[in-house]
């Protein structure tokens, strides 16, 4: 597998995979041009995603898909049956949906896909494990907190792009109003540094090479703090074979092969 995160964070996701001859998005958190531009500036061609994936309805998840269904009425669009209603109301796009159960896996060109629920505020959440050639991506992010879904599926992992959205104390010192601040550290908000960091710990995935920390909040956490408190974990459990990077915001992360 080869992976290029083309932004993450709360202004826009999305991420591309490819796998033998299919190449996937997850989310189109950006408009078609950014997303095509960032594709372009990572040596790929949108005219070649075979498939976009849907982790939930929430804009910067999906704020591009009525232009690129328009540009690109055959590409199948997978997401949940609530998902592709909210999306659908949000946007127009009711066509070109494929519909999936959670937790039932389904293909998609060379991958393997399994959707598993997520807690979140939206119509159904999901994170995805993608798999191919004996290798396994999983996609975390937009959650409150870890539930045995989560746990069995970062498990299984070879790569992972994990959330580690904030720092409770900067959270608090923040100037977001107080109805924002209890959002972000609710139940279906989303998940600190720390507490990401105790999924690693306590899950330790035996086959674990690479770890992306994403949707870093640029007001309520800090890159460094992020990746101390990583680092600190990885020791903790002894695996300096596991490189760990943090994802950006404005620019595609470098390729990683998988």
């Amino acid at each position: 597998m080869r992976l290029r995160v083309l932004g993450s964070g709360s202004k826009g996701n999305t991420l591309a995979v490819r796998a033998g001859g299919t190449l996937l998005l997850v989310d189109l958190g950006f408009s078609h041009k950014e997303v095509a531009g960032r594709l372009a500036a990572c040596g790929a061609d949108i005219n070649e995603v075979s498939a976009v994936l849907f982790t939930h309805d929430h804009s910067d998840h999906c704020r591009g898909v009525a232009t690129f269904h328009n540009r690109h009425p055959s590409v199948p669009l997978f997401a949940n049956g609530d998902t592709a209603d909210a999306i659908a109301v949000q946007s127009g796009v009711n066509d070109g949906w494929a519909v999936f159960e959670n937790g039932e896996p389904f293909e998609v060109g060379d991958f393997t896909v399994t959707a598993f629920s997520v807690p979140h505020d939206a119509a159904d959440p999901v994170g995805y494990l993608l798999e191919a050639d004996g290798r396994a991506l999983f996609v975390g992010t937009d959650m409150g907190y870890v539930t045995e879904n989560v746990r069995a599926a970062f498990a299984r992992a070879t790569c992972a792009v994990l959330e580690a959205n904030h720092d409770p104390i900067l959270l608090e010192q923040s100037g977001r109003p107080v109805s924002l601040k209890q959002r972000i550290r609710g139940r279906t908000g989303h998940l600190a540094n720390e507490d990401a960091a105790m999924l690693l710990v306590e899950t330790n995935p035996p086959c674990l090479k690479t770890l992306l920390l994403g949707h870093i909040s640029q007001e309520c956490n800090s890159r460094s703090l992020a990746r101390q408190t990583f680092a600190d974990a990885l020791a903790r459990i002894g695996r300096q074979d596991i490189s760990l990077s943090l994802l950006d915001q404005d620019t595609p992360c470098d390729l990683f092969e998988f």
